[in-house]
């Protein structure tokens, strides 16, 4: 029989709450991690991106909060840390939807905006503290706020902070927070790196990997479609003006490349803008509204956007390139697929991104099949003079069409 939020031994308030939201029955690393954190365990969960993990930690600790007393100033009791601003966003408004009809009260903590509205939220009391690191660290060095009450520590996309370089930000923070804690690591991805941060965190933490590790959803269908770097463009464009595949979620590696391909969408007469750090809040945040509403027939964002973008029914990625991390591409593609969806996630191959294919591919321990787009089939004997047999320019040759899937025709298996 399957599992039902009673079995969980959820409250009936949160279960009303769920039903309500049109939720049937909790998803696998609900099923597993929800339990656990009610006992109180420490847990290294991972989880593939839209699998339903932020429910996976808010709705416990919704459960765990709402029984203890409330004390006045209400002190901060379960903090959530983040990476980026979008997934702190992502994360309140998980909250608020799930702790909607009780008294627990919620607030956001990050740079980019004004300091002093945060420091009043703060002043005022607050029992679930969404924050990311830096700008947390700065509240705690002026005193706005104190951790000494938390009793329950969330990192969520905890690989991606130790990709950005936070793990000093984390040493820091550490310091103010009491050492009887529960601690909750949440990541897509698991590595040597995670592991080690989860034996200095956790405290004889329970392991969940509710799909085999660094895999990418089911619900994702991938495309590598070798072509040349000058008509990627051209190629987006007829995708999503000749197919229709919009809108579409459009990954570039730069800043500059993201404002460069959505000024030229512009004028081939796509509706597109850019989303990316150089922005200001506002200004991502007002991005992000008309890309939900359906008005942008593209949104060409940096890796700023893989973690904690949450667009329902988006059914579209483009990934111009492979990321620099391997671990940015399952993330990138997470954004499609999600809640049971079906996906379609296109990365546009060129003879440079060879050796980001093999770390990708090393990554998911699958091959990733390229194939030519009609039309767009890349041209094989480019940069390459007709070469005489046996010679380094045949064997260049040779290399590059292996390389770009000439074997079959088709695809490279």
């Amino acid at each position: 029989m399957p599992t039902t939020f009673a079995d969980l031994a959820l409250s009936p308030r949160l279960q009303q709450t769920l039903s309500g939201l049109g939720y049937e029955a909790p998803t696998p690393i609900q099923e597993r991690a929800i339990p656990l954190i009610l006992a109180g365990r420490d847990l290294l969960a991972g989880a593939q991106t839209g699998t339903g993990k932020t429910a996976a930690f808010v709705l416990p600790l919704i459960e765990l909060l709402q029984k203890m007393p409330a004390g006045a100033p209400r002190p901060v009791r379960a903090l959530v840390l983040v990476p980026t601003r979008e997934l702190a966003v992502q994360v309140q408004a998980s909250v608020e939807r799930y702790a909607k009809g009780g008294d627990l009260t919620s607030t956001l903590v990050y740079g980019g905006v004004s300091i002093a509205a945060q420091v009043e939220a703060l002043q005022n009391g607050v029992d679930i503290l969404i924050a990311t690191p830096g700008r947390l660290l700065d509240h705690l060095r002026h005193g706005a706020v104190s951790l000494s009450a938390v009793a329950h520590l969330v990192f969520d996309e905890a690989d991606r902070m130790l990709d950005m370089g936070f793990m000093d930000e984390i040493t820091a923070l550490l310091t103010f927070l009491p050492q009887d804690r529960q601690t909750l690591l949440f990541s897509a991805t698991c590595d040597d790196n995670l592991f080690a941060l989860s034996k200095v965190l956790l405290r004889e933490p329970e392991l969940i990997e509710v799909a085999t590790r660094n895999t990418t959803a089911a619900e994702v269908e991938q495309r590598v479609y070798a072509v040349d770097v000058e008509r990627k463009v051209e190629l987006v464009q007829h995708l999503i003006q000749v197919k229709g595949w919009a809108p579409a979620l459009i990954f570039s590696r730069t800043r500059q490349g993201a404002d460069q391909l959505a000024q030229r969408l512009g004028k081939a007469g796509i509706n597109a803008l850019a989303l990316h750090g150089d922005l200001s809040q506002s200004a991502r945040e007002n991005v992000l509204v008309e890309f939900r509403a359906g008005t942008l027939q593209a949104l060409v964002a940096t890796d700023v956007a893989a973690r904690g973008l949450d667009i329902s029914d988006l059914n579209y990625v483009i990934n111009m390139e492979f990321p620099h991390q391997p671990e940015d591409y399952v993330h990138r593609i997470g954004r499609t697929g999600r809640a049971g969806n079906q996906g379609l996630a296109i990365t546009l191959f060129s003879l440079e991104d060879a050796a980001l294919l093999e770390k990708v591919e090393a990554l998911l321990d699958t091959r990733l099949p390229q194939q030519w787009y009609p039309g767009f089939e890349p041209d094989l004997t480019r940069d390459v003079p007709t070469p005489r047999r046996g010679s380094k320019g045949a064997q260049k040759q040779r290399a590059r069409k292996q390389a770009l899937g000439h074997k079959t025709g088709k695809s490279r298996r």
